[in-house]
């Protein structure tokens, strides 16, 4: 099967007045406000299609956008982009969450799904009411999945009396047109891989070095033949793209020093409040105020696959050899130039003969 090329669709554009600052500040931590501009969801799903990617990811926060009706948008202006969209669970019921996948699926001729997650900040899910701890958000995703699958496949009145939820006599109206790839999952932990295992078609693998990439992959697809089931394996990418390697590793120091400047000046407080710094604070990460923000620019950009088109395709068809079938490529479109390099590289990966060419 061939390499999945996944990008993303935010519901509004960058913070920024020009497309240097918005490159730079896609690295720095999101505020937490974020309006929905149709036209760029629009704009940038039709986009992705055009430049021969995939799929795109759609994600979710609790100030955000709602990701179902975004991905509802992007669907709509496009014909063949497939789209994730991010449904945490506790933000409402397995029933209502399966209606609304089923009837995108529907509407797009099968180019939807979940992308379950938990909530990896205490604080963010707390926003919208969830307030159990991340351990028992896992145990109530058990229930939540088997749920979830159960009534999308009934043809009978389910009922349902557990821990979390009460059913009676629930069946769908509508259900996703058959051999539909409905859910992906991507947490990190052991429980995060047995859910994968036993519900998704899709597991996100973390960005770690290769060598722990092949193990992970190995696990979760150790864990979902114990379930007699497949797992296709995803992994998001940061790139970093110039004509030539010296060219992107300048870029990539522009980037780095430019996020942290922006990040300082007036809208400084709007990137304090960001929710990945409250996964920062909650894991113990050091820093605070400009200093956090700055860690997390780098952090972010440190292992950025950065170079040539024909460079990092080199070492993303490394991870397409350790068992990776989607890869999400973090890469920022501001410019024709932008543009013109994602095509590049995107060919490159459709014919891994023309980087052993281009070396």
């Amino acid at each position: 099967m061939e390499l999945e090329l996944r990008g993303g669709v935010r519901a509004a554009p960058v913070l920024g007045d020009t497309p240097a600052e918005r490159q730079a500040l896609r690295w720095a931590p999101d505020p937490r406000e974020r309006t929905a501009d149709p036209a760029h969801i629009s704009r940038t799903a039709r986009e992705l299609e055009e430049d021969g990617l995939d799929s795109a990811l759609v994600v979710q926060s609790s100030s955000w956008p709602d990701p179902w009706l975004v991905a509802g948008w992007a669907l709509a202006a496009t014909s063949r982009l497939r789209i994730a969209a991010a449904h945490r669970i506790g933000t409402n019921s397995p029933t209502v969450a399966a209606r609304s996948l089923a009837t995108l699926d529907r509407l797009s001729g099968g180019r939807i799904s979940a992308h379950v997650i938990i909530g990896s900040s205490d604080a963010d899910v707390a926003r919208d009411g969830d307030t159990l701890p991340k351990a028992e958000r896992y145990r109530r995703a058990e229930e939540y999945l088997s749920v979830f699958t159960r009534y999308l496949a009934t043809e009978t009145d389910l009922d349902h009396y557990g821990e979390y939820y009460t059913l009676r006599a629930a069946r769908p109206g509508l259900r996703p047109a058959p051999g539909s790839e409905l859910i992906s999952f991507g947490g990190s932990s052991p429980q995060g891989v047995e859910l994968a295992a036993k519900y998704a078609q899709v597991y996100a693998v973390p960005p770690l070095p290769l060598p722990d990439t092949r193990l992970r992959i190995a696990e979760a697809r150790a864990a979902a033949a114990r379930h007699g089931r497949t797992l296709r394996i995803w992994r998001h990418v940061t790139v970093v793209l110039a004509e030539t390697d010296t060219a992107a590793q300048q870029h990539l120091r522009r980037l780095r020093r430019e996020a942290i400047r922006l990040t300082a000046g007036p809208d400084a407080a709007r990137h304090f409040d960001a929710v990945a710094l409250d996964r920062d604070r909650e894991r113990g990460r050091e820093g605070a105020g400009a200093d956090q923000v700055a860690s997390y620019i780098r952090r972010n950009l440190t292992n950025a696959y950065t170079g040539s088109p024909a460079t990092v395709a080199t070492r993303i068809h490394l991870l397409r050899a350790a068992g990776v079938d989607i890869v999400q490529l973090d890469l920022p479109t501001e410019t024709a130039r932008d543009r013109a390099l994602r095509r590049e590289l995107v060919t490159h990966l459709r014919n891994p003969l023309s980087v052993r060419r281009a070396w």
